[in-house]
Formats: structure tokens, C-alpha cells, sequence
């Protein structure tokens, strides 16, 4: 069984998520700071979090940032906040979705179950030139560097790399990467993208390509 993560400090609205998820079959933990998120996570190894950027003591933001500095799991930030540069602050830290509050309890539950899907199902390598994907750990390598990427990021990465050369719009990246069906999220692809190929550029890797109008495709 999947441990859930949450760490939310409305008491209700976590009763409730909790609630939501055990009758989807999975496990919720529930932490109701950023200190006490933190130590969870140490203890539970969990599957998935969700995390307040708005928290007592320790802020969403600093969460995400510090559990990334030694995991990959996925992260779906709620927050209060609507502006874009939240957003765009909230994935810079490391997280892989954004959903903003008021939000439907069984919207955020098809979220996390998209995302524990695909983070479940990848599986296998992919090497094109000097670059290395190795899915089974979430790893990515040039010339046998590892590059460090979000799960996000290296799925993202992955799924243009598995078809070099094909150009995908932002729709089909996000039904396919993110999993949802019927919506799209523009920005995020967006975000994503830019952040990727920062990375890679730092390696003189300049693999990812704009086709205006259409979308992006990876190219050896």
C-alpha cells in the first residue's frame, strides 16, 4: 500500500483528503507543519506528497526544496495562491504538480493517482549519443556525469527522447507525461521545458527544439 504524505495545516481539509484516499485504497499520513512534514517523510518513505505552500514553522516551499536534496518522489503542491509567479516558484522548487484551492477532493485524488501511475510504471534506459536516461533509478547521464532532474523534469525528458525527432505539442506532453485527460496545463509544459534544457545546456547538450506553432521535439 502507497503511503500518502499530507502535509496541510487545515486540520479539516486534511481529515478529508485523508478520507478521499483510504477509500481509493491508499495510505494517508498527515502532518500538520512543514517541521513535522519533514519528519514524516524521514519515517514513512512515502509514495507521494502533498504539501501547503502556506505552512506553520517551516514554509511549503522550503519543504519541497529540502526533500528534494535526497528524493525524487513525486510532489503535488496545493496552495491558495492563483498568480502565475507562485506557480512558477512552487515547480521551480522541485514540484511536479499544482493545484490550486478551492479545489474537488476527487480532482486531487485522480492527481495523485495519475501521478503514482506513472511513477510506477517507468521502467528501462534510453541512450542517444553522449546522453543516458536510466528509468529504473531516475537518472540521467552525459558522458557519464549524472544530471540532476526532478521526477517531472526526467519524465518529461524521457518521453521526448523516446521518440527523436517527433514534434509533440504541449498538450500531447502533458496528457502523456502528466497523465490527465482534457485539460492542459500550457505553463507548466512551458516551465518544464525551460528548466530542462538549462540543465542540459550546461553540458553543452542542446537537444530539445522549439517548432513554433507546434510544439517541441528532441533531436540527436
Amino acid at each position: 500500500m502507497d503511503n500518502i504524505l499530507i502535509i496541510e495545516d487545515e486540520k479539516e481539509l486534511a481529515d478529508i483528503l485523508g478520507a478521499y484516499l483510504k477509500m481509493e485504497g491508499l495510505n494517508p499520513v498527515i502532518a500538520y507543519d512543514g517541521e513535522e512534514g519533514i519528519k514524516q517523510f524521514q519515517n514513512v518513505n512515502p509514495s507521494l506528497i502533498l504539501l501547503d505552500i502556506m505552512l506553520p514553522k517551516l514554509d511549503g516551499i522550503e519543504v519541497c526544496k529540502r526533500i528534494r536534496e535526497s528524493s525524487q518522489v513525486p510532489i503535488i503542491m496545493v496552495s491558495a495562491k492563483s498568480q502565475e509567479l507562485d506557480k512558477v516558484v512552487a515547480l521551480g522548487s522541485g514540484a511536479d504538480d499544482y493545484v490550486t484551492k478551492p479545489f474537488s477532493p476527487m480532482e486531487l485524488v485522480a492527481r495523485v493517482k495519475a501521478n503514482l501511475r506513472r511513477y510506477h510504471n517507468f521502467s528501462g534506459n534510453i541512450t542517444i549519443g553522449k546522453l543516458k536516461l536510466d528509468k529504473d533509478c531516475y537518472a540521467a547521464y552525459i558522458d557519464g556525469v549524472q544530471i540532476e532532474f526532478t521526477t517531472k523534469e526526467f519524465e518529461v525528458l524521457y518521453f521526448l527522447a523516446g521518440k527523436p525527432g517527433q514534434v509533440f505539442s504541449r498538450e500531447q506532453i502533458y496528457r502523456n507525461v502528466w497523465g490527465y485527460e482534457g485539460i492542459c496545463d500550457d505553463n507548466s509544459v512551458i516551465v518544464y521545458i525551460r528548466r530542462i534544457r538549462e540543465k542540459l545546456e550546461k553540458h553543452n547538450l542542446d537537444c530539445i527544439k522549439t517548432v513554433w506553432g507546434v510544439g517541441y521535439k528532441f533531436i540527436c
